[in-house]
This record gives C-alpha cells, sequence and structure tokens, in this order.
C-alpha cells in the first residue's frame, strides 16, 4: 500500500469508528437526505406506519385492539401517540420493541405509561442499558441514550410472543443475533404485514453493533429464515430506508440486503486470504454491485466492512 493509499484508507477507518460512536443512540440513514417529516400511513388490515425521527414506528389500529411496534424519540413518540387513527382516550394493548437501539426505545418513556404492556425479546433490557452506559462515555450523547432515560421493557420473550388481539393476531419472533443481539420481527398475520426492525436498512450502508451481539452471518440466516417463512405477499416495514425506495417494501427488498451482505462476507473473507490488513480491507468509498447503496463519504461502509473483518478473524469486541 503506498502512502496515498495507507492515508486513505486510515480516513475511512477512522471514519467507520466515529460513526459506530455517533449513531450508539441513533442507527438512521448517514450520507443520504433526511428523512420524511413526520406522518401516518396506513398500509393494509388496520395496520400502518409513522415515520419522523429513528426508526420507522409501525402500529395497528381497529375497534377491538391497539398495538405499536418502535418507539423512535420522546418528542416524536408523543406526536405518534396522539395521532394514531382512532386512539381517542384508548389503552394501548401492547408496545413492542424490534430491538434496543435508541432510536427505537428512547420513546418508551412515552408508550409505556400509555400500554398494558411492553415487550421486547429477553435480551433487549440488558443490551438497552449497556449501550446507555456506552454513550454516557461519548462527548454529546443524544439525552434519549443516556442511562437515567431509558424505560424497559415489562414483559420479555425467548423465541416467541404470540397474542390475539381483537381480530388480530400479533406475533414477535427471534431468529438469532443479526443486527443486534436481540431483534424482533413482528408479524400482524391477518393484515399480513411484518415489521423487520433494523434487520433491513432499505438500500442504505446498515449499522453493524457488534458490540450489542451482531452478527453478519446470522442477520444473512434471518434474512433467508423471514423469507421462507412470511407469505410472498407480505408488506414489509423497514426500520430505515433510502427515501428514493421507502420504509416499505416486498420480499426481493429483504433478498437485496441478503445479497448485499453475502457479498460483503464473500469480498472481505477474500481479502482476509489475501492477507491483507484491517486498514486495507475498510478503504473503500462504496460498494461494487450494489449501487443503489452508493453515498458520499462519511457513509457506513467502512464501519460494516471493519465488522465483517472482525467477526471473519473471530477479533474480540
Amino acid at each position: 500500500m503506498n502512502r496515498r493509499e495507507f492515508i486513505r484508507s486510515s480516513m475511512v477507518l477512522s471514519a467507520g469508528v466515529a460513526a459506530a460512536h455517533g449513531l450508539a443512540a441513533f442507527d438512521g440513514p448517514v450520507g443520504a437526505p433526511a428523512g420524511p417529516a413526520s406522518g401516518f400511513r396506513p398500509l393494509r388490515g388496520g395496520v400502518g406506519i409513522f415515520t419522523g425521527r429513528g426508526g420507522t414506528i409501525g402500529w395497528l389500529s381497529s375497534k377491538e385492539a391497539l398495538v405499536v411496534v418502535d418507539t423512535q424519540f420522546p418528542d416524536t413518540a408523543l406526536v405518534c401517540l396522539k395521532g394514531i387513527p382512532g386512539i381517542g382516550s384508548r389503552v394501548i394493548d401492547a408496545t413492542i420493541n424490534t430491538h434496543h437501539h435508541a432510536d427505537h426505545t428512547g420513546g418508551n418513556v412515552v408508550f409505556k405509561a400509555a400500554s398494558k404492556t411492553l415487550v421486547a425479546q429477553e435480551n433487549v433490557p440488558k443490551l438497552q442499558f449497556e449501550a446507555a452506559k456506552r454513550a454516557e462515555l461519548q462527548p454529546k450523547p443524544d439525552p434519549a441514550a443516556l442511562v437515567s432515560s431509558q424505560v424497559y421493557a415489562d414483559t420479555t420473550f425467548a423465541d416467541v410472543w404470540r397474542r390475539e388481539l381483537g381480530g388480530e393476531i400479533v406475533t414477535a419472533e427471534f431468529r438469532g443475533p443479526a443486527h443486534t443481539g436481540g431483534d424482533a420481527v413482528v408479524i400482524f398475520e391477518k393484515a399480513n404485514v411484518v415489521h423487520m426492525g433494523d434487520l433491513v436498512f432499505n438500500r442504505i450502508y446498515p449499522y453493524v453493533d457488534r458490540p450489542g451481539g451482531a452478527s453478519i452471518a446470522g442477520w444473512i440466516k434471518a434474512l433467508n429464515d423471514s423469507v421462507a417463512s412470511y407469505p410472498a405477499d407480505a408488506i414489509y416495514i423497514f426500520g430505515h430506508g433510502n427515501p428514493r425506495f421507502g420504509v416499505t417494501g416486498a420480499r426481493d427488498d429483504l433478498l437485496v440486503m441478503r445479497d448485499f451482505f453475502s457479498a460483503v462476507m464473500e469480498h472481505v473473507g477474500k481479502e482476509v486470504a489475501a492477507g491483507r490488513d484491517k486498514a486495507a480491507v475498510v478503504g473503500m468509498e462504496n460498494f461494487p454491485g450494489f449501487p443503489d447503496f452508493h453515498s458520499p463519504l462519511p457513509n457506513r461502509l467502512g464501519l460494516v466492512l471493519g465488522a465483517a473483518f472482525d467477526e471473519l478473524t473471530a477479533a474480540k469486541v
């Protein structure tokens, strides 16, 4: 590697480290235009989405049941809570966190008080606390990421949580470590809508949270399992998305995410086999073959490649 290449690789590695620190509380798009303004959009069967600041909120509103999936931050959580169609003075039957990141749990303080139960996979409370402890070491952490701001699930599950709520059946499933060590996929079975949480970053470079238990190999498996398990015509909700592609989609979008990770692991595996070190491996501005993901530096690609390198070389977190 010549001096120019070394400097560039060092800059990319630094950007990846900075992204990892800066995104402990927020794992939305980097290098992409700002997300859409807060708003509600119905999908089908009484299920819809709320977009605002942070991970996409899913909701079910029927005469018999109210369910919320993810809570963003306190400010947008309050907007969402007030605006869910048909909520009035009703109590929410269940609020579900898809994982522990603060842009999906920061609004728990708002929704837990308005819900009969707050649900998450059993690893989430511990991961949430540990992430908050790390966030407090940062110069300017988001207030929602601090330990004192955390509100934890009161109902947890190991593999599956399932309830019949009114005319809908709501299921949350854990498919093993992937984006984090506690990701849940939430299925509204009658409506045939599936909330993937951050298992899909729709055409943007994802956040791979190794300190939070992430596994790229596990992520690929979780996507394959989801494709095999849910109906071909399901509507999928994604935690984050490129504004050109949005935060809802179809089975093919899961396959794009899977293929991106498979290509990353194959590429990094070859680099490791060739004896290249981590600084050389992460020195890539954009990943070839996936132009829809491309964005200028700083972006998360260096972090993704670094996580793949660590996973393949069994580096300790």
